[in-house]
């Protein structure tokens, strides 16, 4: 950790922060680092001369995640503090590393060069201004082919945000998955993050406007990175889309799985007033078969929907709003009983229709219609009696409740930095 002194004069980025009152402000680098010898160097000095630039008091914290090469002491040489992290993942490197900051406010990037740390002060700006609570650097004005990939950035990036901004009450974010941000220290914490991997990214700002937390955005370079990669396309997507799941499950199955209900519901109606089925064109369609899959499927999203809000109310306070009742004692008998009620008119239904058809010379017109309902009953019914059970188990053996929150663990900062 170290201020250098001497800087050159402030360029016009750096003239926002030296224009300002004299604040009692400290800045932590947080650079998460796994094997980054070829980059660690480079990444150190930007960001110590970018604090110098501006006149801010600050330090560079390397968290080594496990690193094989001379990371670690290339690190040391530069004056930064290491900080080691067995543990792997991204965002358990920035738990740690955030939990180890003695600075007020912390910036967090990449020590592989992609993120260009010379623009510090335009990032850390809105902090200081109380304009903004999470600022980020948004990458894709100024991403090519050779800093980021095409399918990462026209298809694995852009869907991602498009996740997390429905996630988040359409949150103004374009580039969800910039890993170049800033904020006051107190405030991640009291965000109470779980996640390890790269996913942090996304459950960062989710929770953050769940939050009703300042984000805003600006436009920063994005440079090509120097060594390996250490992302995992498939993988880490399927985390992120795992935790926007979670956290926002309305997203993927409670709203449409009730959509899907309601259409079923409405289908079904339709063949019981128009057992013929309906003429579209030349053909006939019949709803009949559809509505069945559809009212048992949207019903099993829509419930599955429900539970998951609930289990991620442990985990983000938006959903505490959301579906209150399924934590109540008395909604797995609820359940259980309308469950069976619906299975048992199901069954009665099939078995008064069975009855007809054999005492009939012919079936009746409308018992398909009839039939098809009864099954919805039956498994539907079936579905409702096992979400019952499911939840009135978790009730019984405690499992609704979460762990801690991996920043609870982690030790407290150092009350202040020395410059």
């Amino acid at each position: 950790m170290r201020q250098l002194a001497d800087a050159p004069a402030p360029s016009a980025p750096e003239q926002l922060l030296s224009t300002r009152p004299a604040v009692n402000e400290t800045v932590s680098v947080v650079l998460p680092c796994l094997n980054e010898a070829s980059s660690v160097a480079l990444s150190i000095r930007e960001a110590l001369d970018a604090l110098a630039c501006a006149g801010l008091v600050g330090e560079v914290i390397v968290v080594d995640n496990g690193s094989t090469d001379a990371s670690a002491s290339i690190a040391v040489a530069e004056g930064a503090r290491v900080v080691f992290e067995a543990r792997p993942g991204y965002g358990q490197a920035l738990h740690t590393g955030v939990a180890h900051a003695r600075g007020s406010i912390v910036v967090m990037a990449d020590c592989d060069n992609t993120y260009d740390l010379t623009q510090l002060p335009q990032l850390i700006e809105p902090i200081l201004s109380d304009q903004a609570d999470l600022v980020l650097g948004c990458r894709l004005e100024s991403a090519t082919h050779t800093s980021m990939p095409f399918l990462h950035r026209y298809v694995g990036t852009p869907v991602l945000s498009y996740l997390v901004r429905r996630a988040s009450a359409s949150l103004p974010v374009r580039d969800s998955q910039s890993g170049f941000r800033a904020f006051r220290r107190t405030t991640l914490l009291g965000l109470g993050l779980r996640s390890t991997g790269m996913e942090f990214a996304s459950e960062m700002l989710i929770r953050a406007a769940d939050e009703g937390l300042r984000i805003s955005e600006i436009s920063t370079n994005y440079r090509p990175r120097i060594g390996e990669s250490k992302l995992d396309t498939v993988g880490d997507g399927w985390r992120h889309l795992r935790l926007i799941l979670l956290l926002a499950p309305h997203l993927l199955l409670f709203g449409p799985g009730v959509v899907l209900f309601l259409a079923g519901l409405g289908l079904s109606i339709l063949a019981l007033i128009s057992p013929a089925g309906l003429e579209i064109g030349s053909l006939r369609w019949q709803p009949v078969f559809f509505s069945t899959i559809a009212i048992s499927l949207g019903l099993d999203m829509a419930i599955g929907g429900m539970v998951l809000a609930y289990r991620s109310s442990l985990v983000a306070k938006s959903a505490r709003r959301k579906f209150r009742f399924v934590g109540q004692r008395g909604f797995p008998a609820l359940c259980v009983r309308v469950g069976v009620a619906a299975g048992l008119v199901g069954l009665a239904i099939d078995g008064y229709l069975f009855l007809l058809t054999v005492s009939a010379s012919h079936p009746l017109s409308p018992g398909s219609a009839v039939a098809a309902a009864a099954q919805s009953l039956l498994i539907a019914g079936g579905s409702l009696a096992t979400l019952g059970f499911l939840i009135g188990s978790w009730h019984w053996n405690g499992a609704m409740h979460a762990p801690a929150p991996l920043a609870a663990s982690l030790p407290a900062a150092e009350p202040q930095l020395r410059g």
